[in-house]
């Protein structure tokens, strides 16, 4: 700590990226990144954009972008806001719409991100813990509070809340926001997107990291009826008003333009789910129900600190979250059918030096 350090910086912890080390021959499982690289038309589009125009600023309201997503969606252009990753369409969300005199709800186990917007904004917060089965209860949230977030799929369990539970807390908290935060939702979950129509309160945030394979370019967004996106765009016009660059726009738009490779790579994705699944299963492991392009589980008789440990010692790395009710849990990001086969290798070699 400095002596130029203001108060603020002074008391935030900041949130913990998951590592990206140096390590010959890895397996990397640890922060959910797709095992396949973006759309060929992405690159395709992204080098003919690679021009001597990069000495020009961006369109700033990535109106191109917008009204593609409009359209993909089934909303209009002003319901639409971009930003660099979801990361930064949550950070004005948090400023310039969860933050209350009554406290923002949001689950015990969850994205570690909300906490962290939650000390750096000085926003009243209301933790609810999720069900011993590590499920949301829409019920559990049906007091008076300032406003909700909720990711859906939730992170790291990876389980979903049907929508018509969304439609209900969204019912009953009719004057306050209600955000769902669909990172994951490509993987099998349902979206919100459809309750915008009929809630003035529903704000659905989504991003191109995952099911996309954009995290390099960071590109999120949000969909919302008017006044809750003109709200962000109060936030990002008084803090950057030129957030997403000419090559993450034209990369986004040529992704959402080739559906044929998102829908084959998300369903391939999802039946290596349902066999790595399958295969922990066997090895006696507990794994939540996931619509995410990751799994939750824990092997009984295993501390998961140690065994994510002796999975690093052979070169495949998965997240540990040392955290109360999780610490056993590992989280695994699902990879290519061989890294998923090098992960099962890994384990059985663990549990064969362990006997």
């Amino acid at each position: 700590m400095s002596k130029f350090w203001s108060p603020l910086v002074a008391s935030l912890e900041p949130y913990v990226a998951g590592e990206q080390p140096a390590i010959p021959d890895l397996i990397k499982l640890n922060t959910n990144e797709n095992p396949w690289g973006p759309s060929p038309r992405v690159l395709d589009a992204i080098r003919t954009a690679a021009t001597d125009d990069l000495r020009l600023y961006p369109d700033p309201s990535a109106t191109r972008l917008r009204q593609t997503l409009a359209t993909y969606h089934g909303v209009s252009p002003d319901q639409v806001f971009v930003g660099n990753g979801s990361d930064e369409v949550l950070a004005f969300l948090f400023a310039g719409l969860l933050k209350h005199d009554a406290p923002l709800l949001y689950p015990d186990i969850t994205y570690s991100f909300y906490p962290t917007y939650s000390r750096l904004f000085d926003i009243n917060t209301r933790i609810i813990p999720l069900s011993d089965d590590f499920r949301i209860r829409p019920e559990d949230y049906a007091g008076p509070c300032g406003a909700i977030i909720l990711p859906n799929p939730n992170a790291p369990t990876g389980i979903g809340l049907p929508l018509a539970d969304i439609s209900q807390l969204a019912s009953t908290h009719a004057d306050q926001v209600v955000a769902i935060d669909e990172a994951y939702v490509d993987f099998g979950g349902e979206t919100a997107i459809p309750l915008v129509a009929t809630h003035e309160n529903v704000i659905v945030i989504r991003t191109f990291s995952k099911s996309r394979s954009l995290a390099g370019l960071r590109i999120g967004y949000a969909i919302a009826q008017r006044p809750l996106i003109e709200a962000l765009e109060q936030m990002k016009d008084s803090f950057n008003s030129y957030p997403l660059d000419r090559l993450a726009q034209v990369a986004a738009i040529a992704s959402i333009e080739d559906e044929a490779w998102f829908s084959s790579h998300r369903d391939r994705l999802i039946a290596i789910r349902e066999d790595l699944t399958a295969k922990l299963e066997a090895r006696g492991f507990e794994v939540l129900p996931s619509q995410a392009n990751f799994v939750f589980a824990r092997k009984p008789g295993f501390e998961g600190k140690t065994l994510a440990t002796a999975l690093r010692q052979r070169a495949v790395i998965v997240r540990h979250f040392a955290r109360p009710r999780i610490s056993d849990f590992l989280r695994i990001t699902i990879g290519s059918e061989a890294e998923c086969a090098r992960l099962i290798a890994a384990l059985d070699a663990i549990f064969e030096s362990a006997n």
